[in-house]
């Protein structure tokens, strides 16, 4: 990631979407040949100099205080994901900021035992590219469209945007796709040196229209629970809520598990695909 055109475009991207009248501002009714907020207009609201917001927006963050960094976000209207990245993007920026990335970790047999613990719901461990390193049972069953690929370990995000039946799979995959390139971009911003991760932002924006045009939002969002909806080849149309969990003792690592409203139908259709058996290599290969 170059983090200056990172800053220099997210920043552009979150002013055009703010217009006077949301920041509070009169202004005459001439006609403005910028989408959004100026940069003097900006530069007001965060107590800055126009010269100084300019020099921001240009991508220098590096030694700006986190005084200022709060002032351009309550400027800027940002939610509490598009803030972190801000600050994640200023820490990147900072020459003398410590970063260590996270080697690919292995997941413990005592979670492993998690997970096939719980056996009335769905439930896999995935890292910080989307990769689903262990499932349990319900979980591949559930997954089963996505194990079909034959890339290990499994990558949700090139399932869903390179994969034509996954359009199929997630009912709502508009939403989906939104939502996975904008929690991508977080990640991109915690993780700047990890080349994997990289490779993979390069890989959807060159294969994937879609990725291509929804990674230029700059949309940052987190996604730690909701309610998906599956469209399953074998018991049909599933709607399941989710929570995302992270796992304290494992950085990076974060347990996904998956649950139907109780006598509901998507419950009866769980029940029904936990007694079907997924394609054995596949299965196989999600647990070698």
């Amino acid at each position: 990631m170059d983090t200056k055109v990172e800053i220099r475009e997210f920043l552009s991207a979150c002013r055009a979407r703010i217009t006077p009248r949301d920041a509070g501002l009169s202004t005459p009714s001439e006609h403005r040949r910028v989408p959004g907020l100026r940069r003097e207009e900006v530069a007001m609201l965060s107590g800055v100099s126009v010269d100084y917001y300019t020099r921001l927006e240009r991508g220098h963050l590096s030694g700006v205080s986190d005084s200022v960094l709060e002032a351009l976000a309550a400027a800027l209207q940002l939610d509490d994901a598009e803030r972190e990245y801000l600050l994640a993007l200023a820490r990147v920026d900072t020459p003398t900021a410590h970063r260590t990335e996270t080697a690919d970790q292995q997941v413990r047999d005592s979670v492993h035992s998690v997970l096939e613990a719980m056996t009335a719901c769905p439930a896999y461990v995935r890292n910080h590219r989307r990769e689903i390193l262990a499932a349990n049972h319900l979980a591949r069953a559930l997954f089963s469209e996505v194990y079909r690929t034959p890339r290990r370990p499994v990558s949700l995000c090139r399932f869903i945007f390179l994969e034509p039946r996954a359009r199929e799979f997630f009912v709502e995959w508009d939403t989906i796709a939104q939502q996975v390139a904008a929690a991508l971009r977080t990640e991109v911003a915690n993780h700047p040196d990890d080349p994997e991760l990289t490779r993979l932002v390069e890989d959807l924006r060159s294969d994937s229209r879609e990725f291509h045009d929804l990674w230029a939002e700059h949309r940052v969002r987190r996604h730690a629970a909701g309610l998906k909806r599956f469209h399953h080849p074998v018991v049909g149309e599933l709607e399941l809520s989710f929570n995302a969990m992270v796992l304290a003792a494992d950085s990076g690592l974060t347990l996904l598990a998956y649950s139907a409203a109780p006598g509901s139908q998507s419950e009866q259709r769980l029940q029904a695909l936990a007694d079907w058996q997924p394609d054995q290599e596949a299965v196989d290969a999600s647990v070698g």
